[in-house]
């Protein structure tokens, strides 16, 4: 990876003022998530909260966010949202401007950070343990029960970000889901998070994320083996990310 400029103003910002900001609403959002969830609708309120959360934390860190396609998603239609992973700000971006109530699933190890780990579970989100079959399943199953009434899913099913801003494999479990509820897969193109934090780095450059929501695809229902499938729907995905 090329070494990262790093402006010496925006470092001193990030540490004394964006950071704090980030663990303030980061904590707030996850203590208001947690309460209402308890009494209220977890699609609202898991949902909106971390939606501004999101916001606030890209805007603050003036990374702009611009998005195409979102016209291909249809009201009250449950989706499988399969997006490139790139930094944690791709979370920022699907969060603060998909715009519809949505699950994550996630990596179990996530359910252990402190705050967001909890407030993650009140919002109904879905954990999956890596290397676990049998937990894999039962994560899977667990999201099938929920993907009803236009509620979607989102994972990056590349399983983790990527060490040098290509696309990786995908892996199968979102696809096996969309194969067996005969859900639609909408293939989602995230640019910029690398350059704003790549895995090996602690440190922001702002940069602008593009996001690029493509036209749905079925998987075809008579194949079992959706090998050539899953392989068109990355390269769809890595076709739209811009280096």
């Amino acid at each position: 990876m090329k070494s990262r400029k790093i402006n010496p103003l925006f470092f001193i910002y990030q540490w004394i003022i964006w950071f704090p900001l980030f663990l303030v609403t980061t904590i707030l959002t996850a203590v208001i998530t947690i309460v209402m969830c308890a009494v209220f609708d977890d699609r609202i309120w898991g949902f909106y909260p971390a939606k501004w959360w999101s916001r606030i934390s890209c805007w603050t860190a003036f990374c702009g966010v611009k998005f195409v396609g979102r016209e291909h998603i249809k009201p009250n239609q449950s989706y499988i949202f399969v997006c490139n992973h790139q930094s944690f700000f791709d979370v920022f971006a699907i969060y603060g401007w998909l715009n519809i109530s949505f699950k994550w699933i996630m990596k179990k190890e996530l359910e252990k950070v402190p705050f967001i780990g909890p407030a993650c579970k009140s919002a109904g989100h879905i954990f999956i343990a890596r290397g676990q079959n049998k937990s894999a399943l039962q994560s899977i199953e667990d999201a099938k029960k929920k993907l009803q009434n236009g509620l979607s899913v989102v994972i990056f099913p590349e399983g983790s970000r990527t060490p040098d801003g290509n696309v990786s494999a995908f892996k199968r479990g979102a696809f096996q889901i969309a194969s067996d509820l005969s859900l639609p897969i909408i293939p989602v193109s995230i640019s910029g998070p690398f350059e704003i934090m790549p895995r090996t780095s602690f440190f922001i450059k702002p940069h602008k994320i593009e996001i690029v929501f493509h036209e749905e695809v079925s998987l075809n229902a008579n194949q079992q083996n959706h090998t050539e499938e899953i392989e068109n729907i990355r390269n769809i995905v890595a076709n739209d990310v811009k280096h």
